[in-house]
Protein backbone atom coordinates (compact mmCIF):
# COMPACT_ATOMS: atom_id res chain seq x y z
CA UNK A 1 0.00 0.00 0.00
CA UNK A 2 2.68 2.60 0.75
CA UNK A 3 4.83 1.61 -2.12
CA UNK A 4 1.64 2.06 -3.92
CA UNK A 5 0.80 5.25 -2.78
CA UNK A 6 4.43 6.90 -2.96
CA UNK A 7 4.46 5.42 -6.84
CA UNK A 8 1.25 7.51 -7.43
CA UNK A 9 2.95 10.12 -5.63
CA UNK A 10 6.07 10.73 -7.87
CA UNK A 11 4.34 9.71 -10.98
CA UNK A 12 1.93 12.41 -10.71
CA UNK A 13 5.00 15.06 -9.77
CA UNK A 14 7.19 13.74 -12.51
CA UNK A 15 4.48 14.39 -15.35
CA UNK A 16 4.06 17.58 -14.44
CA UNK A 17 7.53 18.91 -14.14
CA UNK A 18 7.92 22.34 -15.65
CA UNK A 19 10.10 25.07 -15.77
CA UNK A 20 9.49 28.85 -15.14
CA UNK A 21 10.93 32.04 -17.22
CA UNK A 22 13.88 32.41 -14.66
CA UNK A 23 15.10 28.18 -14.86
CA UNK A 24 13.67 27.25 -12.13
CA UNK A 25 11.94 24.07 -12.24
CA UNK A 26 8.01 23.41 -11.60
CA UNK A 27 4.95 21.21 -10.70
CA UNK A 28 1.92 22.14 -12.35
CA UNK A 29 -0.67 19.38 -12.96
CA UNK A 30 -3.37 21.12 -14.30
CA UNK A 31 -3.88 22.29 -17.90
CA UNK A 32 -3.87 25.89 -18.93
CA UNK A 33 -6.96 25.85 -19.99
CA UNK A 34 -8.68 24.97 -16.80
CA UNK A 35 -6.40 27.59 -15.20
CA UNK A 36 -8.00 30.13 -17.44
CA UNK A 37 -11.31 29.05 -16.57
CA UNK A 38 -10.62 29.62 -12.78
CA UNK A 39 -9.21 32.80 -13.48
CA UNK A 40 -12.40 33.78 -15.90
CA UNK A 41 -14.66 32.54 -13.14
CA UNK A 42 -12.66 34.68 -10.35
CA UNK A 43 -12.61 37.76 -12.04
CA UNK A 44 -16.02 37.71 -12.66
CA UNK A 45 -16.54 36.95 -8.96
CA UNK A 46 -14.61 39.85 -7.89
CA UNK A 47 -16.32 42.33 -10.35
CA UNK A 48 -19.75 41.48 -9.06
CA UNK A 49 -18.82 41.87 -5.51
CA UNK A 50 -16.00 45.09 -6.17
CA UNK A 51 -17.23 48.72 -6.92
CA UNK A 52 -15.35 49.16 -10.36
CA UNK A 53 -14.08 53.14 -10.55
CA UNK A 54 -15.35 54.84 -13.89
CA UNK A 55 -12.66 57.40 -13.54
CA UNK A 56 -11.94 57.76 -17.51
CA UNK A 57 -8.41 59.55 -16.45
CA UNK A 58 -7.67 56.82 -14.30
CA UNK A 59 -8.95 53.91 -16.83
CA UNK A 60 -6.77 55.49 -19.26
CA UNK A 61 -3.41 56.10 -17.11
CA UNK A 62 -3.97 52.62 -16.10
CA UNK A 63 -4.64 50.79 -19.51
CA UNK A 64 -2.20 53.20 -21.12
CA UNK A 65 0.80 51.73 -18.69
CA UNK A 66 -0.92 48.04 -19.04
CA UNK A 67 -0.58 47.37 -23.21
CA UNK A 68 2.59 48.73 -22.81
CA UNK A 69 3.88 46.08 -20.84
CA UNK A 70 1.46 43.41 -22.14
CA UNK A 71 3.27 44.30 -25.69
CA UNK A 72 6.41 42.84 -24.21
CA UNK A 73 4.81 39.32 -22.82
CA UNK A 74 5.65 36.44 -25.06
CA UNK A 75 3.97 36.23 -27.80
CA UNK A 76 1.20 34.00 -26.43
CA UNK A 77 0.30 36.17 -23.95
CA UNK A 78 0.84 39.26 -25.71
CA UNK A 79 -1.52 38.08 -28.56
CA UNK A 80 -4.23 37.09 -26.03
CA UNK A 81 -7.25 39.74 -25.31
CA UNK A 82 -6.45 41.39 -22.17
CA UNK A 83 -9.34 43.04 -19.78
CA UNK A 84 -8.32 45.71 -17.36
CA UNK A 85 -10.16 46.86 -14.82
CA UNK A 86 -9.71 49.76 -11.65
CA UNK A 87 -11.16 49.06 -8.55
CA UNK A 88 -12.91 51.24 -5.84
CA UNK A 89 -10.42 49.87 -3.11
CA UNK A 90 -8.28 52.30 -0.69
CA UNK A 91 -6.24 49.34 -0.11
CA UNK A 92 -2.39 49.73 -2.42
CA UNK A 93 -2.70 46.51 -4.51
CA UNK A 94 -3.64 45.09 -7.56
CA UNK A 95 -3.36 41.57 -9.07
CA UNK A 96 -3.56 39.80 -12.36
CA UNK A 97 -5.51 36.44 -13.17
CA UNK A 98 -4.67 33.26 -15.84
CA UNK A 99 -6.80 34.40 -18.76
CA UNK A 100 -5.78 37.77 -19.12
CA UNK A 101 -7.23 39.59 -16.22
CA UNK A 102 -5.54 43.12 -14.51
CA UNK A 103 -6.86 44.70 -11.49
CA UNK A 104 -6.01 47.45 -10.18
CA UNK A 105 -6.86 49.33 -7.03
CA UNK A 106 -7.49 53.30 -6.70
CA UNK A 107 -5.78 52.63 -3.47
CA UNK A 108 -2.36 52.17 -5.63
CA UNK A 109 -2.42 55.13 -7.07
CA UNK A 110 -2.10 57.07 -4.08
CA UNK A 111 1.05 55.08 -3.28
CA UNK A 112 2.63 54.52 -7.05
CA UNK A 113 3.13 58.25 -7.75
CA UNK A 114 4.40 57.86 -11.65
CA UNK A 115 3.88 56.06 -14.19
CA UNK A 116 7.35 53.79 -13.57
CA UNK A 117 6.51 52.53 -10.01
CA UNK A 118 2.82 51.50 -10.83
CA UNK A 119 4.44 49.68 -13.71
CA UNK A 120 6.25 47.73 -11.57
CA UNK A 121 3.48 46.53 -9.55
CA UNK A 122 1.34 45.52 -12.74
CA UNK A 123 4.58 44.32 -13.96
CA UNK A 124 5.43 41.96 -11.19
CA UNK A 125 1.52 41.12 -10.81
CA UNK A 126 1.64 39.77 -14.90
CA UNK A 127 4.79 38.25 -13.70
CA UNK A 128 2.76 36.15 -11.92
CA UNK A 129 0.44 34.56 -14.47
CA UNK A 130 3.75 34.28 -17.43
CA UNK A 131 5.17 32.07 -14.79
CA UNK A 132 2.12 30.22 -14.30
CA UNK A 133 2.19 30.41 -10.45
CA UNK A 134 -1.36 29.70 -9.85
CA UNK A 135 -1.01 26.30 -11.61
CA UNK A 136 2.06 25.89 -9.44
CA UNK A 137 0.25 26.72 -5.76
CA UNK A 138 -2.72 24.96 -6.64
CA UNK A 139 -0.54 21.55 -7.74
CA UNK A 140 1.18 21.88 -4.50
CA UNK A 141 -1.52 22.08 -2.91
CA UNK A 142 -3.16 19.00 -3.82
CA UNK A 143 0.09 17.27 -3.56
CA UNK A 144 0.60 18.46 0.01
CA UNK A 145 -2.77 17.15 0.69
CA UNK A 146 -1.72 13.68 -0.73
CA UNK A 147 1.34 13.75 0.95
CA UNK A 148 -1.00 13.98 4.56
CA UNK A 149 -3.31 11.83 3.51
CA UNK A 150 -0.19 9.41 2.85
CA UNK A 151 1.11 9.60 6.32
CA UNK A 152 -2.27 9.30 7.74
CA UNK A 153 -2.33 6.21 6.29
CA UNK A 154 0.37 5.04 7.15
CA UNK A 155 0.57 5.81 10.36
CA UNK A 156 -3.10 4.13 11.18
CA UNK A 157 -1.53 0.65 9.42
CA UNK A 158 1.05 0.66 11.93
CA UNK A 159 -1.36 1.54 14.80
CA UNK A 160 0.84 4.37 15.64
CA UNK A 161 -0.17 6.17 18.85
CA UNK A 162 -0.99 10.23 19.00
CA UNK A 163 -1.75 9.96 15.14
CA UNK A 164 -4.24 12.95 15.25
CA UNK A 165 -1.81 15.08 17.04
CA UNK A 166 1.21 13.87 14.91
CA UNK A 167 -0.88 15.04 11.76
CA UNK A 168 -1.81 18.54 12.98
CA UNK A 169 2.20 18.90 13.86
CA UNK A 170 2.82 17.41 10.00
CA UNK A 171 0.12 20.00 8.58
CA UNK A 172 1.97 23.28 10.38
CA UNK A 173 5.23 22.09 9.38
CA UNK A 174 3.88 21.58 5.72
CA UNK A 175 2.77 24.91 5.70
CA UNK A 176 5.50 26.72 7.45
CA UNK A 177 8.63 24.55 5.78
CA UNK A 178 6.89 24.58 2.25
CA UNK A 179 3.93 26.47 1.55
CA UNK A 180 5.20 30.10 2.71
CA UNK A 181 8.99 30.01 1.18
CA UNK A 182 6.93 28.43 -1.65
CA UNK A 183 4.96 31.54 -1.86
CA UNK A 184 7.82 33.85 -1.06
CA UNK A 185 9.81 32.40 -3.76
CA UNK A 186 6.80 32.94 -6.40
CA UNK A 187 7.18 36.68 -4.95
CA UNK A 188 10.88 36.59 -5.71
CA UNK A 189 10.76 35.49 -9.30
CA UNK A 190 7.73 37.96 -10.30
CA UNK A 191 9.77 40.30 -8.78
CA UNK A 192 12.31 39.86 -11.05
CA UNK A 193 10.21 39.04 -14.07
CA UNK A 194 8.43 42.12 -13.30
CA UNK A 195 11.10 43.99 -13.47
CA UNK A 196 12.66 42.67 -16.82
CA UNK A 197 9.33 43.14 -18.70
CA UNK A 198 9.09 46.76 -17.39
CA UNK A 199 12.55 47.87 -18.37
CA UNK A 200 11.81 46.12 -21.58
CA UNK A 201 8.40 48.48 -22.10
CA UNK A 202 10.35 51.84 -21.46
CA UNK A 203 9.85 52.13 -18.14
CA UNK A 204 12.90 53.29 -15.61
CA UNK A 205 13.28 50.02 -13.29
CA UNK A 206 14.65 52.18 -10.69
CA UNK A 207 10.82 53.14 -10.29
CA UNK A 208 10.51 49.01 -8.73
CA UNK A 209 12.79 50.14 -5.94
CA UNK A 210 10.94 53.48 -5.35
CA UNK A 211 7.47 51.89 -5.21
CA UNK A 212 8.43 49.57 -2.52
CA UNK A 213 10.51 52.35 -0.71
CA UNK A 214 6.69 53.97 -0.47
CA UNK A 215 5.24 51.10 0.39
CA UNK A 216 7.46 50.60 3.23
CA UNK A 217 6.66 54.37 4.40
CA UNK A 218 2.78 53.28 4.81
CA UNK A 219 3.74 51.03 7.87
CA UNK A 220 1.47 48.99 9.79
CA UNK A 221 2.29 45.68 10.89
CA UNK A 222 3.58 42.83 9.43
CA UNK A 223 4.43 38.95 10.72
CA UNK A 224 8.11 38.21 10.80
CA UNK A 225 9.25 36.86 7.36
CA UNK A 226 8.95 33.51 7.77
CA UNK A 227 5.93 33.16 9.21
CA UNK A 228 4.81 35.45 5.65
CA UNK A 229 3.77 34.68 2.14
CA UNK A 230 5.50 37.95 0.77
CA UNK A 231 9.51 38.98 1.69
CA UNK A 232 9.95 41.85 3.67
CA UNK A 233 10.02 45.20 1.74
CA UNK A 234 13.93 45.54 2.64
CA UNK A 235 15.04 42.23 1.06
CA UNK A 236 12.51 43.21 -1.57
CA UNK A 237 14.57 46.38 -2.06
CA UNK A 238 17.93 44.46 -1.97
CA UNK A 239 16.95 41.81 -4.54
CA UNK A 240 15.87 44.55 -7.29
CA UNK A 241 18.92 46.46 -6.52
CA UNK A 242 21.08 43.14 -6.96
CA UNK A 243 19.32 43.10 -10.94
CA UNK A 244 19.29 46.85 -11.50
CA UNK A 245 22.33 46.93 -13.45
CA UNK A 246 21.19 44.14 -16.26
CA UNK A 247 17.22 45.92 -15.65
CA UNK A 248 18.87 48.88 -16.96
CA UNK A 249 20.65 47.69 -20.09
CA UNK A 250 17.07 46.74 -20.90
CA UNK A 251 15.79 49.85 -20.63
CA UNK A 252 18.68 51.90 -22.68
CA UNK A 253 17.54 49.06 -25.25
CA UNK A 254 14.36 49.99 -24.97
CA UNK A 255 14.96 53.68 -25.93
CA UNK A 256 16.83 52.65 -28.14
CA UNK A 257 13.78 51.05 -30.26
CA UNK A 258 11.88 54.14 -29.34
CA UNK A 259 9.90 52.65 -26.32
CA UNK A 260 8.78 55.48 -24.16
CA UNK A 261 5.80 55.16 -22.40
CA UNK A 262 4.14 58.69 -21.49
CA UNK A 263 1.45 57.47 -19.95
CA UNK A 264 -0.56 60.18 -17.43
Amino acid sequence: MKKVLACMLVALTLSGCKTSPTGRTQIMLYPEHQMNEMGLASFDQIKSKQAVDTNQANNTYVKCIADALIAQLPNKYASQKWEVVVFKDDSANAFALPGGKIGVHTGLLKVAKNQHQLAAVMGHEVGHVIAQHANERVSQSSLLQAGLQVSNAVMEMNNIEHRNAIMQGLGVGAQVGIALPFSRGHETEADIIGLELMAKAGFKPIGAVELWRNMEKQGGERPMEFLSTHPSPDNRIQRLSDNMSSANNLYRNAQQKGLNPTCK
